[in-house]
Formats: C-alpha cells, sequence, structure tokens
C-alpha cells in the first residue's frame, strides 16, 4: 500500500487515504505503550506526523509501515 494523503484526528486516530483510493481509520492508542510512542501522549506531538507513502512517523522516532496500517486500519466507505 502507497498512502497518499494521512489526516491526524482526535482521539489518537489516523485517517488515510491509499493510492488504490481506498480511505481508512487506523486508531494509535494500542501503540502509545510502547516507549518510541510515548511521546505520542502528548497530542499535540501526534498531530505532527508525516507521511513517507510507504511508511508514517513522527519527530520523536516512532513510525508505522504501510503494511502494519494495512494490516490494522478499518477502511470506511465515502460518502
Amino acid at each position: 500500500m502507497n498512502i497518499i494523503q494521512i489526516k491526524p484526528l482526535p482521539n489518537w486516530m489516523l485517517a488515510i487515504v491509499a493510492e488504490d483510493g481506498r480511505e481508512g481509520l487506523l486508531d494509535v492508542r494500542p501503540y502509545l505503550q510502547y516507549e518510541a510512542f510515548q511521546p505520542l501522549r502528548d497530542h499535540a506531538e501526534f498531530v505532527k506526523v508525516s507521511n513517507g507513502g510507504y511508511f508514517v512517523e513522527w519527530a520523536c522516532g516512532a513510525d508505522l509501515s504501510a503494511d502494519t496500517i494495512e494490516a490494522r486500519w478499518r477502511v470506511v466507505e465515502r460518502v
């Protein structure tokens, strides 16, 4: 999966659009227990997510691959 758009939402959710047009939501809260993701408990840091195409990353060094996202996101229908 290639990520073309990512938008941080309240409650540590990411809205994601894939290159093939699929859209989904990923809940990042389960990752906040891990050391690399702990800085993201501050929502001001969480919203600074950047899109690497095949991954998303934050300045603290935390990242999630597109494969991980695809395995765990919830695909939503376009409205």
